[in-house]
């Protein structure tokens, strides 16, 4: 039996640390980025970028900070070494989180960090010259408008742009280390799924259920559930969950998608099955949405837009009466986001993203099926490109009567 049965005591001792030996990034791998990243911007004429803090700063520099209402980032310039930005009484904390040193440019409360940015672009060599074109520089794209805003009047003679071009270049192409962080945090938290799914019963809350799994996590070695929703019967076709707390009927459709961060890389999982028998409109739904995650994943071949990948879906969907499009019953969103440092990473498997796939980029699969009014299906795994083709993180879900395919 793969669901309920086990008491909460029993489902956590089946579990154990999975962490072992997983690496996280080193500098070498962040330096080699930077590389990469300054190589690109040469190609492209870019010739700085500001890399605000959050994932963006992680990535290139190691350097964890999180954004907030005062300017702290790095500029990467096209060559040359990293500086960063901070307020005076910061230093000595960023030079402590730091894993790729560099100059630290510091303002004081009452000062313009903005200034500070522009004045600091000079000393290093990049200002505007007397016929020449106008330096280009990269706003990085998850920084705040304020930051942007405070840059833009007092950046005569640059121009300004978006980072993504660059970040992006780099981010969604995993190294074989990163990808490996990813296999790790998705295998333990498939593991949480197969603990939590033997812990039902009826008449569990799905408050009960989302403390489960964020203790599950932490037996296997997260900090806890990066993030967790657990829904319940009519509940299970509102694709990000309902703002009440639903307790477990025989017959119910079990919809529970979470995942969990090792080395600041991100797992993200969804199942869903019936608490009870299936009826056959469960079971009909189910497979159809099995089916439309299979053909996401067999559209997913090297070159082709992303944006196929979705229309593959949308065309197995259509063929079992879904849709078409958007309508619903059918699917309502998306077929599937990039995934890393942050839990949706460019690009997306959607209409009009034409990124050709690339091997190292790691996407979800999650053609949704929403029914209001009944229940909504989700099979969410993820799968990196490699060279020759798509390659599945976690196996897909087995059937709706073994979704872990425990009793294979």
């Amino acid at each position: 039996m793969t669901i309920g049965g086990k008491t909460i005591e029993e489902a956590l001792a089946s579990l154990s640390d999975m962490t072992a030996g997983a690496v996280p990034i080193g500098k070498d791998e962040h330096l080699q980025r930077i590389a990469k990243a300054q190589a690109y911007m040469q190609a492209q004429g870019v010739a700085a970028i500001y890399i605000n803090a959050g994932a963006n700063l992680m990535y290139f520099t190691g350097t964890r900070w999180y954004p907030s209402e005062r300017m702290v980032g790095a500029i990467l310039p096209a060559s040359g070494a990293v500086e960063y930005i901070a307020p005076a009484f910061e230093e000595s904390t960023l030079k402590d989180f730091m894993l790729v040193e560099g100059r630290v440019n510091t303002w004081h409360e009452h000062e313009s960090p903005y200034q500070l940015f522009v004045d600091t672009l000079q000393r290093m060599g990049i200002a505007p010259a007397a016929g020449a074109a106008a330096p280009r520089i990269g706003i990085c794209e998850s920084a705040a408008f304020f930051i942007y805003d405070g840059i833009r009047p007092l950046a005569e003679g640059y121009t300004l742009e978006n980072a993504r071009k660059v970040t992006a270049h780099c981010r969604t192409r995993k190294s074989a280390n990163e990808i490996a962080l990813m296999q790790r945090a998705k295998d333990m938290t498939l593991a949480v799924h197969v603990a939590t799914a033997s812990i039902l019963r009826e008449g569990i809350t799905t408050t009960e259920v989302e403390e489960f799994i964020n203790l599950a996590h932490r037996k296997v070695g997260a900090s806890g559930s990066y993030f967790v929703i657990v829904l319940f019967g009519v509940a299970t076709a509102y694709p990000h969950g309902v703002s009440y707390v639903q307790t477990l009927r025989q017959g119910d459709t079990v919809l529970i998608d979470t995942g969990c961060k090792l080395h600041n890389y991100i797992s993200d999982i969804t199942r869903t099955y019936v608490y009870g028998t299936p009826s056959e409109r469960q079971r009909s739904v189910w497979n159809s949405e099995k089916a439309a995650q299979q053909a996401a994943f067999n559209a997913a071949q090297l070159g082709v837009p992303c944006e196929e990948v979705d229309a593959a879906a949308r065309r197995s969907l259509e063929a079992d009466g879904f849709g078409p499009g958007y309508k619903l019953p059918g699917l309502p969103h998306r077929t599937g986001h990039g995934i890393g440092l942050d839990i949706h990473e460019w690009p997306y498997l959607v209409g009009g993203d034409k990124t050709p796939l690339d091997v190292g980029m790691c996407f979800s699969n999650e053609p949704m099926i929403c029914i209001p009014g009944e229940f909504g299906v989700r099979h969410e795994d993820h799968f990196y490109m490699t060279e020759n083709g798509p390659k599945w993180f976690t196996e897909p879900a087995h059937s709706i009567d073994d979704p872990f395919g425990l009793n294979k």
